[in-house]
């Protein structure tokens, strides 16, 4: 099937400046995360999975600790979400994910972001129905049948498994993420993933060329700067 997807963390940190917007989009989401579901990640699987990503990205154990620490307390800010789409440069779509303690200064600096890269925000499902909202799970390994019944025994609606160059791809609904992993965490001992993460998948690609290749760069960086956006998903091609 040949699903294309990316690790969900920002391009490489390359400044210090840059490096602590990872840590406090991680930070944020992890608070966010042990809030909902409890701030224990053997409990929580969604927040075990943060953390497990989180620290591959290298960020600072005091870091995910000090989110932890915030949400047992009960105390800090208090975040919502909030997901903006529209039509990015090359008129691409774009969808942004966002957490913030105030939805219309968000809103307001995503339009920004959209109306200096000639661009258009636009209607909640505008372009979301292009996507799939999906749970994704790689892992190293070559017996494809072995994890499909595991999943199977699971119960597990899964969507597609791909096994390639000796790593295996499983593509869930986002409902099913919880539910997967721990199917896949309890048959395989010691498993570790490569990719363990919840994406918009572009059922399409749009062709970004010329000029707005360049302009697309400037959105993407404009957008990845912003505190509250956590993750954009696009369908473009360069």
């Amino acid at each position: 099937m040949g699903r294309a997807y990316q690790n969900r963390k920002d391009s490489m940190a390359k400044t210090a400046a840059a490096k602590t917007r990872v840590y406090s989009k991680y930070g944020r989401e992890i608070y966010v995360t042990a809030k909902s579901g409890g701030p224990d990640p053997d409990a929580n699987l969604a927040l075990r999975g943060l953390i497990d990503r989180a620290k591959k990205d290298q960020v600072p154990t005091h870091v995910i600790e000090k989110a932890l620490d915030k949400a047992r307390g009960g105390t800090g800010e208090d975040f919502s979400t909030a997901r903006y789409e529209g039509f990015g440069p090359g008129n691409c779509m774009v969808i942004v994910d966002c957490l913030t303690d105030n939805p219309n200064r968000t809103f307001g600096d995503v339009r920004v972001c959209f109306t200096k890269t000639k661009s258009k925000i636009g209607t909640p499902g505008s372009v979301s129905h292009m996507f799939d909202h999906c749970a994704i799970l790689a892992f190293k390994g070559d017996d494809e049948e072995a994890v499909l019944e595991a999943l199977m025994e699971a119960d597990v609606d899964v969507s597609d498994i791909e096994q390639e160059d000796g790593l295996i791809t499983v593509f869930a609904p986002n409902t099913e993420y919880a539910k997967a992993r721990q199917a896949l965490t309890g048959a395989f001992e010691g498993l570790e993933f490569e990719v363990d993460d919840i994406q918009f998948l572009p059922q399409t690609t749009t062709p970004v060329q010329g000029d707005d290749v360049e302009m697309f760069e400037k959105f993407l960086d404009m957008l990845n700067d912003l505190d509250d956006v956590q993750n954009v998903y696009h369908n473009a091609e360069l």
